[in-house]
């Protein structure tokens, strides 16, 4: 029998990924020179069109932040430059990536979507085996849940040219990584 599965589109905001977004120079960059608009849309019709559950990960704070990691470098400073919060325009799912009506939205407040999240509840209600990766960032969200998931008994997979790094080394060296825990596919070619 074949595990179901689910397609996260991880961290695909407008503050990330958005050409007016505050990563337009970095994740902006990465995901035109490397066709990630054009093959997440791809990856998310294939899925759809197989009857794959597609779900949503953003990270987000609540106003004031709150639940926002003081001693996080990574995090630290969403506060201070206002964004992430949770409510906003760049925290909405970029647009070429729309969810549908049903689709799991799983806000997260760390680097892992497992962490704190309703994540590992839908999957296991859900009977899904079977975890395919696309997001912003490769070395971050995508390595996070590609190294939890592995060790919570899912089968991974990532689509490398449905990710970015905020830079090409960023992304080439997460990959290298992930390839002991993950398969690596791509858009087109992944297993439905």
């Amino acid at each position: 029998m074949t595990s179901k599965s689910i397609l996260l589109i991880m961290d695909m905001m407008n503050d990330l990924v958005h050409p007016d977004g505050m990563g337009a120079k970095s994740y902006g960059v990465q995901c035109i020179n490397r066709g990630v608009y054009k093959n997440t849309a791809h990856a998310i019709a294939r899925a759809r069109s197989a009857d794959v559950m597609v779900g949503y990960v953003r990270v987000g704070f609540s106003a004031q932040y709150p639940e926002c990691p003081p001693n996080s470098p990574i995090f630290s400073k969403a506060k201070d430059n206002n964004i992430f919060e949770l409510g906003t325009w760049g925290t909405e799912v970029f647009a070429d990536f729309a969810p549908q009506a049903g689709d799991p939205d799983i806000i997260k407040h760390r680097v892992s979507p497992f962490y704190g999240t309703k994540l590992e509840p839908l999957l296991r209600a859900q009977g899904i085996g079977r975890l395919i990766f696309a997001g912003v960032s490769t070395n971050g969200v995508v390595s996070a849940a590609v190294r939890e998931g592995h060790d919570r008994d899912y089968a991974c997979v990532v689509l490398e040219d449905c990710c970015a790094g905020a830079t090409t080394e960023e992304h080439d060296y997460a990959l290298a990584g992930l390839k002991r825990y993950a398969t690596i596919s791509n858009a087109a070619d992944f297993a439905l």
